[in-house]
């Protein structure tokens, strides 16, 4: 009897039993790896390869969390679409997870998937982060965090997963350096994440055999197997102007002597919309040891006046000697803002010819001699100047805040000021500096 003849001879109750077992994750289709892991775990962060299983692992561990008695569920992925097309009717989604006589009720237009059991799964996008502010949940499932435009999307959804005894969540992403990526550095950070790692070829028996050779011949040897195909957390991009290990030493304690200049630098944004780049607002002082001290970061997405107010009370807090603004965005805008809420802040605009890494080069090289100092932790400005590389910029956005920062330290360090104060120990170091420091020519400072 052939296996089509086998399943027509079966009648309903039969065939709703087969269709039980072949829907059994755990007997049936999980390796080891993709269930639940046991302990006092709050995260589950399954961080693998391409086509590992985790979308498939991250549903069955919705569906096997409202068995067990879970009723207020959140799913979050990158965008909408994302979401309804991937975690919900995708071929490894929720609903997929369920035999046809099981299958909750999905309503799109509402976001939610409701159960028999009274459950509600409610879909959300982390392109919309104060959608997340007010609901509560029991369980939250959110996928490619890695790729999430709004970080603050993951902190309003871990806020509201407070319902229950025993709330949790799981998170499914293929890895971006954890460098620039504040929600996987927090989650691999924390004690209560428990982390699940793999690669692509885990799961060769469930993928296509051409898709595997396609994809190990294409990207073998590159930094990009390394990532998207062994799920490997990679620290620093090729070619990084700043690397972890110059992040990590900014970041050391230290005493704040006394400043001899602080300046407020700015670097505004086009526009001041909802989908608009953050103004940069950063202020630095030169100390009168010779190093410069990153002091706040009072960089958003604001308004000219919103941001103009920002960088005067950056100015009056500090003490600060001026404010700086690049003038290629708005040409005169800054200096008419700052002047329009007080006429006695000085101001200064500056013009590149240059691009942004270019200018950048010669201030990673003050990271790497240990002369730059952060007052207190800044992960939004860490994660954009881990981006920064000697071919460009890699991000998704503009690098407002570290334009921002490479402003503020050019005026302190490659100024009027000098740069005597280095004082480096070689000349081979010297000569290094001055090379560095040579992409200053084309710089342009106006006063104004």
């Amino acid at each position: 009897m052939s296996a089509a003849e086998f399943i027509e001879s079966l009648n309903t109750r039969e065939l709703r039993a087969m269709s039980d077992v072949l829907h059994d994750w755990r007997k049936t289709w999980a390796r080891t790896e993709q269930t639940e892991p046991s302990g006092l775990w709050r995260t589950w962060l399954i961080m693998t390869g391409r086509g590992w299983g985790k979308t498939r692992t991250g549903a069955e561990w919705i569906r096997d969390r409202i068995a067990k008695g879970a009723r207020r569920i959140a799913l979050v992925g990158r965008t909408s679409a994302d979401t309804r097309d991937v975690m919900v009717e995708g071929e490894s989604g929720l609903l997929s997870c369920f035999p046809p006589h099981q299958r909750p009720e999905y309503e799109p237009s509402k976001r939610r998937v409701t159960f028999a059991n009274g459950a509600l799964v409610t879909t959300y996008s982390g392109d919309e982060p104060d959608l997340l502010r007010g609901p509560q949940h029991d369980t939250l499932w959110a996928d490619e965090v890695a790729t999430w435009r709004y970080p603050e999307a993951w902190d309003n959804a871990l806020l509201g997963l407070r319902l229950g005894s025993d709330p949790r969540a799981c998170v499914t992403t293929t890895p971006k350096p954890k460098a620039i990526c504040r929600i996987l550095r927090e989650l691999i950070d924390d004690p209560t994440t428990m982390v699940t790692r793999g690669a692509t070829q885990e799961n060769a028996s469930n993928l296509a055999p051409a898709f595997l050779d396609q994809i190990l011949r294409r990207y073998a040897g590159t930094r990009l197997e390394r990532q998207e195909i062994a799920g490997e957390l990679l620290e620093d991009f090729p070619g990084a102007l700043w690397t972890l290990e110059m992040r990590l030493r900014a970041n050391l304690p230290r005493p704040v002597p006394t400043l001899g200049r602080i300046v407020v630098a700015i670097d505004p944004a086009a526009s001041s919309n909802e989908d608009s780049d953050e103004t940069g607002i950063n202020v630095a002082g030169k100390g009168e040891d010779g190093h410069g001290y990153v002091l706040a970061d009072r960089s958003g997405r604001l308004s000219p006046e919103g941001w103009g107010l920002r960088a005067v009370d950056a100015f009056r807090e500090y003490k600060a000697d001026l404010v700086l603004g690049e003038k290629n965005n708005g040409g005169e805008m800054v200096a008419a803002v700052i002047r329009n809420i007080d006429s006695t802040v000085p101001v200064k605009l500056v013009s590149a010819t240059r691009g942004k890494h270019v200018r950048a080069e010669p201030i990673s090289v003050l990271y790497e001699k240990g002369l730059i100092h952060h007052v207190v932790r800044f992960p939004e400005l860490e994660d954009q100047l881990s981006g920064f590389t000697f071919e460009g910029f890699v991000g998704d956005r503009s690098p407002d805040r570290a334009d921002a920062l490479v402003w503020a330290l050019t005026e302190l360090f490659v100024g009027a000021w000098g740069f005597e104060a280095l004082a480096l120990p070689a000349v081979s170091e010297e000569e290094r500096l001055r090379e560095s420091l040579a992409s200053f020519a084309a710089l342009e400072y106006d006063d104004a």
